[in-house]
């Protein structure tokens, strides 16, 4: 490599505090409320989508303490739409803990910032680097594609003992001095890069301040970087949905269970094939005209391809498990205005919307 590793934190820094992105919400701030916020919604999620959620949720929640007061309900019904939904619950335990153990003020340490729920360690890291200027490295997808290829880190991420000694080349990168100023820099000039110039497919090593010290690029190959030989098994699912609705118009919704698919959010109740609708309604022996399927439709999770059919149940009178089954839990009969104020999957959402009118 022509270039040390102390230059490749100079370049980094000055080439994000020219080209990098800078306008962003959540940048130019040292809070870490803000900081943690933002960075828990772009797991997983483009800026773009996050930046309406990031809003409203700061519109609704503007510190640790509003967050840790609401009910979890209203943060996943603020939180519906953005997907994997076990990062606003953790949010809200998060939130409760760092009220409840820390006085309302986000520790400073990776170590005990890794402690909280929902936060691993590139998160800490983040929250750490741009708000207290500790140096403190992560590994988030992008900047794991940009250091093994500037390092041409070949070893298969899959197994441990690669990811660890991948860490610790990450953190022999990072900047000694100024760190007050070149960290937040650095880490989010890593992220900057892998997110614009150093794609998954056809970088543009060409204008990538990093070129002259990039493996990859001097062995023509970036594109085989990283290297990870374990994959996503994905399955299929099939849910007979029962959108179950009564004289008034009103819906029948249950709370999701708190492990699983969309845990802990409101969904029409879910069978694993129409038969099983059938017999739950009372009409298992052919007799099924209240029945009236609706256009089915497909919902692509991280690990599975989730078929959902929807049938719509029209009826005075329903039977007794849907009339009282669940209360306590959250479930029951909800009108419009109330189902559109709850946290639903946007599908389901989606679902509902479309119902034509009683």
């Amino acid at each position: 490599m022509s270039v040390q590793n102390e230059d490749i934190a100079t370049l980094v820094v000055r080439w994000q505090a020219s080209h990098g992105r800078n306008h962003l919400p959540w940048q130019n701030t040292r809070d870490p409320y803000r900081v943690w916020l933002s960075e828990v919604m772009l797991q997983q999620t483009q800026v773009a989508t996050v930046l309406d959620y990031y809003a409203r949720f700061l519109a609704r929640f503007p510190d640790v303490r509003a967050l840790a007061e609401a009910p979890q309900d209203d943060v996943l019904a603020l939180w519906a739409g953005l997907g994997y939904y076990s990062r606003a619950r953790n949010l809200h335990a998060c939130a409760r803990q760092v009220m409840e153990r820390h006085g309302g003020a986000f520790p400073r340490t990776v170590e005990e910032l890794s402690a909280l729920p929902g936060i691993g360690r590139s998160t800490a890291g983040a929250i750490a680097s741009f708000c207290f200027g500790v140096r403190a490295p992560i590994l988030d997808a992008n900047v794991r594609r940009v250091l093994t290829r500037v390092l041409g880190f070949d070893a298969d991420l899959a197994v441990a003992k690669n990811e660890r000694q991948l860490w610790a080349q990450a953190e022999a990168l990072l900047p000694t001095q100024d760190l007050a100023t070149s960290m937040p820099r650095y880490t989010q000039g890593l992220m900057d890069l892998g997110a614009s110039i150093c794609s998954p497919r056809k970088p543009a090593c060409i204008v990538c301040p990093l070129n002259a010290a990039c493996v990859a690029r001097a062995e023509g190959n970036p594109e085989d970087y990283p290297v990870r030989t374990r994959k996503l098994n994905r399955s299929s699912q099939a849910w007979w949905l029962l959108l179950l609705r009564d004289a008034g118009g009103r819906l029948w919704l249950e709370r999701r269970p708190q492990a699983g698919i969309w845990a802990g959010l409101y969904c029409p109740p879910a069978f694993e094939d129409r038969a099983a609708l059938s017999g739950a309604v009372g009409a298992g022996d052919g007799d099924d005209g209240a029945l009236h399927d609706l256009p089915a439709s497909l919902h692509v999770l991280t690990h599975r391809d989730l078929h959902l059919h929807p049938v719509l149940v029209a009826q005075e009178e329903v039977s007794g498990r849907m009339a009282g089954e669940g209360e306590g839990s959250g479930s029951g009969w909800f009108d419009r205005a109330q189902w559109q104020a709850l946290g639903l999957p946007a599908p389901i959402r989606k679902m509902l919307e479309a119902l034509p009118l009683a």
